[in-house]
């Protein structure tokens, strides 16, 4: 067995996060823009249609993602869940709140009942959307870790500048990647107010984006991070021209290719650590001391070999099943009061 295989995890982890915040930061855009994108109920339900197939679908990245880290790096599960309990947690009860939203809303007609349900979509879109910058922001920029490995901070260890930047970041981001697919996936008025969203959304995202990732690459990049850096930069450019072009399918998928490039960048700057300490590097987490036993990554690795292709291929399928647009011509009229 190859003695770099927790290596080899490390990669596939990073790509499992690249896919969920590809799928799912669109996902949290569209809940994002229930609010200021539609105008009524009707247009919010041609928003939420547009994710309805697959937003469930997205969220089996993270679970993967989780499983694989704890199965993989139990060291930098164990540190990562603990020292970020609440905020993981906030994501989590906003992630169910979303889920049950998504089911219950068209369960009674009543616009105060739908109301009540659109606003936890964007709320429980909202905060996850920026969480998950803070907290990728604190793992990358390290935290304070003790000789023992374990998290020594507090909750005000994980609010700090950098953090909020990357909160802001990826709520924007994410927030314009939903207005490109919104753009692509709708017709009519929707459809060309989702465009002027985008082409507003995306200097902003281009700008917090350049410091964030910036400051990241000041302080622990590396020059194959400073490479994805530069990818990300010019592909979220390049989806502005697109989207301004009415290119639309190919604004989302640079769009797409920005965040990818985005969290490689991240994922890129953290090696080889996994957990850096912020009070001594000796006390960091590496790949190679969290890592798993060398006979658990090498089951592991067939596993993943016989099955990611697998649910690569039925979540393609989903995609191309639902790839039709929709518009509020397809939505029936509101029969509550």
């Amino acid at each position: 067995m190859s003695p770099h295989l927790h290596d080899v995890w490390f990669v596939l982890i990073a790509v499992l996060w690249i896919g969920y915040f590809f799928l799912e930061g669109f996902d949290f855009g569209i809940g994002v823009l229930t609010k200021p994108l539609a105008r009524d109920r009707t247009e919010r339900r041609v928003l939420i249609n547009t994710i309805g197939p697959v937003w469930d679908g997205n969220e089996v990245w993270l679970i993967t993602a989780g499983g694989a880290t704890f199965a993989a790096f139990p060291d930098w599960y164990a540190t990562l869940f603990s020292g970020f309990y609440l905020p993981l947690l906030a994501v989590l009860v906003c992630l169910i709140l979303r889920g049950v939203a998504f089911e219950y809303r068209h369960k009674r007609p009543e616009e105060r009942w739908q109301r009540n349900w659109e606003n936890v979509i964007f709320w429980c879109s909202l905060l996850p959307a920026f969480l998950w910058g803070a907290i990728f922001a604190n793992m990358v920029r390290g935290v304070p870790i003790g000789p023992d490995k374990n998290y020594t901070g507090d909750l005000l260890d994980l609010v700090n500048p950098h953090a909020l930047l990357g909160g802001a970041v990826t709520l924007v981001l994410f927030t314009f990647h939903g207005a490109v697919f919104a753009s692509l996936k709708t017709v009519g008025e929707i459809r060309t107010r989702a465009r002027r969203y985008a082409a507003g959304l995306g200097p902003v995202a281009a700008v917090l984006a350049v410091v964030w990732l910036g400051w990241t690459q000041h302080d622990t990049g590396n020059g194959r991070s400073l490479a994805a850096l530069l990818v990300a930069v010019v592909a979220l450019l390049a989806a502005l021209v697109m989207n301004r072009l009415g290119r639309e399918g190919w604004a989302f998928a640079l769009s797409g290719v920005a965040i990818a490039a985005a969290v490689a960048m991240l994922f890129l700057a953290l090696f080889p650590d996994v957990m850096p300490s912020s009070l001594d590097p000796r006390w960091s987490l590496t790949a190679a001391d969290a890592a798993s036993s060398p006979y658990t990554l090498k089951i592991m690795t067939w596993v993943a070999a016989v099955m990611t292709p697998l649910v690569m291929a039925y979540q393609a399928w989903t995609y191309w099943v639902f790839r039709k647009r929709i518009g509020t011509q397809h939505i029936p009229e509101p029969t509550g009061h």
